[in-house]
């Protein structure tokens, strides 16, 4: 059983974002199902890196089209975003040093900061990109 199951509760109603999502859900099932077979520390660390890459790539498109397309509450979303690449940036910093390892605790973390910005500040810009007509 996945550790995060996509669904359609979890669409913004605009399909790039939607996508990234979905490859933001696969990266952190990969990440809790490699933790679960206690594989080796530098796989985890790799699939660790995947997710900040991913994350910091899917929140500069976000953004883009937020400015693009003059969202008003672009600013309080980007320092959102901000706060969980710098959380997961130095996590992982800590991961590749040897002084943390990852835990269900931090899987937990990821886990429900996605979901939660997803179905909450994601969905927040749901009726402005329709009226934009993007989906």
């Amino acid at each position: 059983m996945a550790f995060i199951t996509w669904t359609d509760d979890l669409s913004v109603g605009v399909d790039v974002f939607d996508n990234d999502h979905k490859e933001l859900v696969s990266i952190v099932n990969r990440l809790h199902d490699s933790i679960s077979v206690r594989s080796q520390q530098a796989i985890l660390s790799s699939l660790l890196n995947d997710l900040l890459k991913y994350t910091i790539y899917h929140f500069s498109r976000e953004e883009g089209y937020m400015l693009s397309h003059g969202y008003p509450d672009y600013e309080s979303h980007k320092i959102q975003h901000e706060a969980l690449i710098k959380k997961v940036e130095d996590f992982a910093d800590q991961v590749s040093s040897g002084k943390s390892s990852i835990s269900i605790s931090l899987m937990g973390f990821l886990k429900d900061w996605l979901i939660n910005h997803i179905m909450k500040t994601d969905r927040e810009y749901m009726e402005f990109f329709a009226k934009k007509g993007i989906k």
